[in-house]
């Protein structure tokens, strides 16, 4: 059965080297003394490796069964979400004012993906539960905070999203889901939705659903839906649970992955409904969660990336396959180990250099989100909404890219389900779907997120790039190895942008054409810049005469290896925007 552990001392690098946490002027980071984020991260670690993964293999083949309109979870999953409550983890990031804890969401990124990795499906449920209670926090009503958020932050009651319906997906302006007023201020909720991860569950006292639907009479499409908050009970005066509303599971999901999450079809026959925010801004209230989302599947491509290198890991190391063709390594045995084969060697450091530098680069993204949060720093927030969808889409696609690279060093046993290995590569698969599928993320950064405020946004991560290069091009020990790649790849964004700018307006195909590109061109130059500050931060470590002389040195090993085998991806990208849109679109639809 495959294991998992939760990479402490990487995150604890990350944090207080790479982004030296204490030393930064945002609100709460002076409190997370080393010694301080040690102390959860361990804690952390050790429930998620002991209690949850060794429940990811059961909740995959166990998978959630509906029986009498209720879904029940695989065996062990409620135990251990007590456990998780009663721990206070849900609650890590959220505001002390409703029972969290108040700590910054750097933190609870962190503690994140330690629990994605070890069982993403579980993590799920407490998951939408938080990005559903900040989109309450961000625009409810003080009765509706403080009816919902203290039920929510302690997972009490969980939280969902409810957009999608069978006839669309993306396009939510053609969504038939109503909400009709009533004399009370209430609304009567109509309509199904499809694919609602968690949208029952056997875990939860009630589940609060957040539901899109359209008030009759308002305006056409996107610009005509409202956000609304459905419970599963309606909720007393004094807060105790009463009768239940009309909505139900009509159906859960068969999927690919994710087996133990409950993903259903839920129906609302006049549920009683609460307005979130205001009348037909629905989306802006729901973007609140969805953006929250995106980040957090981000973090899953990375998550599965980390578990599934761990475990190919271990099996290169112990499986004995060939004879190292440099000399015999292992003369007491028949065979050498795989780890000693080049080709080995080029799966595990893509692995682990991917791995490593989205970690740094979720981190980071987090850090902006307490930024532009907790100081209201506008420069930051849309430096991080710029980010939101390379993180989602670059991330997702090369984290399943990761897990099946480590599927491959298994050869056969990795498509044999009793190892285990393919449960990450399934489970990765639905993060490049879900929360906007991935070609979407690339038509968001190209067709909005670039020209965002006159283009500042970008314009001040070319400015972060090059203030970095500039500020350190002295220390001949990061020039060759780090500093160099970094320009060249990030001289090929910038290319691709001005490509953009010249051809955008006249051929709108040429830069849409392009946009997937250029979100992996993108992902390419931020996980260049994280591993050259990394680079820099491990130098700075063995000048000081670090204890752990072989961690830094692997760092800048693992580092050199990105920037000399995977940035120059970036070249690749550029031809292919450069090359326009006229062989993608020239053939005709009837000839494919």
């Amino acid at each position: 059965m495959p294991s998992y552990t939760a990479p402490v001392k990487d995150m604890q690098f990350i944090l207080h080297n790479v982004l030296n946490v204490t030393a930064q002027d945002v609100p709460g980071y002076a409190e997370l003394e080393a010694d301080f984020t040690s102390a959860i991260l361990e804690e952390a670690g050790k429930l998620t490796s002991e209690v949850l993964a060794p429940l990811n293999a059961t909740g995959d083949a166990e998978g959630c069964t509906l029986e009498n309109g209720v879904v029940r979870t695989p065996a062990g999953f409620k135990a251990a979400f007590d456990q998780v409550r009663d721990g206070g983890w849900p609650g890590l990031d959220l505001p002390e004012q409703y029972g969290g804890q108040g700590m910054p969401y750097v933190m609870g990124s962190a503690v994140g993906e330690f629990f994605s990795a070890a069982n993403q499906a579980f993590t799920m449920y407490h998951g939408l539960t938080h990005g559903a209670a900040s989109a309450i926090l961000a625009h409810g009503t003080e009765q509706q905070k403080d009816t919902y958020l203290p039920k929510m932050v302690s997972c009490e009651w969980t939280g969902t999203m409810n957009l999608t319906e069978p006839h669309c997906g993306t396009d939510l302006g053609m969504m038939r889901s109503k909400a009709v007023p009533q004399e009370d201020g209430s609304y009567k909720i109509s309509g199904q939705k499809i694919f609602i991860s968690a949208g029952e569950h056997d875990m939860a006292d009630n589940i609060i659903h957040l539901v899109l639907a359209k008030i009759p009479g308002g305006p056409e499409g996107i610009k005509g839906v409202s956000l609304f908050i459905v419970p599963k009970f309606l909720v007393k005066d004094d807060g105790s649970l009463g009768e239940r509303n009309g909505v139900s599971c009509g159906k859960i999901e068969e999927k690919m992955g994710i087996h133990g999450n409950s993903t259903c079809v839920m129906n609302y026959d006049e549920a009683t409904g609460y307005l979130l925010g205001q009348e037909h801004k629905g989306m802006r209230a729901m973007f609140t969660m969805m953006n929250e989302a995106r980040i957090g599947v981000g973090m899953q491509g990375l998550a599965q990336a980390e578990v599934a290198y761990q475990n190919a890991l271990d099996y290169a190391k112990e499986r004995l396959q060939g004879r190292d063709v440099t000399g015999v390594k292992n003369p007491d045995g028949p065979a050498d180990p795989l780890i000693v084969h080049p080709d080995i060697r080029r799966s595990l450091m893509d692995q682990k250099s991917f791995a490593e530098g989205a970690r740094a680069f979720m981190l980071w993204g987090a850090s902006l989100v307490d930024r532009a949060h907790r100081m209201e720093d506008k420069d930051a927030d849309g430096l991080v909404s710029l980010m939101t969808p390379v993180i989602k889409g670059f991330l997702t696609d090369q984290g399943f890219d990761m897990t099946v690279l480590a599927q491959q060093v298994y050869g056969g046993h990795g498509y044999i389900e009793e190892s285990g290995v393919s449960q990450f590569v399934r489970d990765a698969r639905i993060a490049m779907i879900y929360e906007g599928a991935n070609g979407v993320q690339a038509l968001d950064l190209v067709g909005r997120k670039l020209a965002t405020d006159g283009g500042k946004h970008v314009m001040a991560f070319f400015d972060l790039v090059k203030s970095f290069i500039k500020d350190n091009e002295g220390n001949e020990a990061l020039k060759a190895d780090f500093l160099d790649p970094l320009k060249a790849a990030s001289k090929d964004l910038q290319a691709a942008g001005m490509f953009f700018m010249q051809n955008g307006m006249k051929n709108p195909n040429a830069a849409l054409a392009g946009s997937y590109d250029f979100m992996h061109l993108f992902g390419h130059v931020c996980l260049g810049l994280m591993w050259a500050q990394m680079g820099k931060a491990a130098l700075t470590a063995l000048e000081a005469g670090a204890d752990d002389e072989t961690f830094y040195r692997t760092k800048l090993t693992t580092g050199r290896y990105y920037m000399q085998r995977r940035l120059p991806a970036t070249a690749l990208h550029l031809a292919r925007i450069n090359s326009g849109a006229d062989t993608v679109m020239e053939l005709e639809a009837a000839n494919f």
